[in-house]
């Protein structure tokens, strides 16, 4: 071919970028976003969840093994400093809070449910007309201080 065959020709990247520039300058972000969230639940209920968690763990592994571990250091640094400037510094202290509130409470229903579990087998043994379970006593003089 000829310079003048591939005069005013493009690559399929050139062209690509310029088409959707001009779907961009036409239809407007949004348009993107939507068709994005779309695409995004089509593939979600074609092949699940786990799918995304995969290909995330490689393309954190990867990015990982290309930067280092340092640039997820320097990233979070960023995105904490952008939050405590848009949200400003209390923020941090509220969602600690309630953290810390989430927390209890989560610690609080494994000891009722632990209780309900240890009672359970003692209702049942009292029912059937057996001695309650006692949990056996130390020796005298073992576990005190003396």
């Amino acid at each position: 071919m000829s310079d003048k065959d591939n005069k005013g020709s493009m690559t399929v990247a050139e062209a690509g970028r310029k088409g959707g520039e001009t779907v961009r300058n036409e239809r407007g972000r949004e348009f993107y976003e939507t068709i994005g969230r779309k695409g995004g639940a089509t593939v979600k209920a074609e092949r699940g969840r786990s799918f995304y968690e995969e290909i995330g763990r490689k393309g954190g592994e990867t990015v990982k093994a290309e930067r280092g571990a340092k640039f997820y250091e320097e990233i979070g640094k960023k995105g904490g400093d952008r939050v405590k400037a848009t949200r400003g510094p209390n923020f941090y202290e509220e969602i600690g809070r309630k953290g810390g509130q989430k927390v209890k409470k989560l610690i609080e229903e494994g000891k009722r449910a632990a209780r309900a579990a240890m009672a359970a087998p003692a209702a049942e043994g009292a029912e059937e007309g057996a001695a309650p379970a006692v949990p056996p006593s130390e020796p005298a003089g073992q576990g005190q201080n003396e």
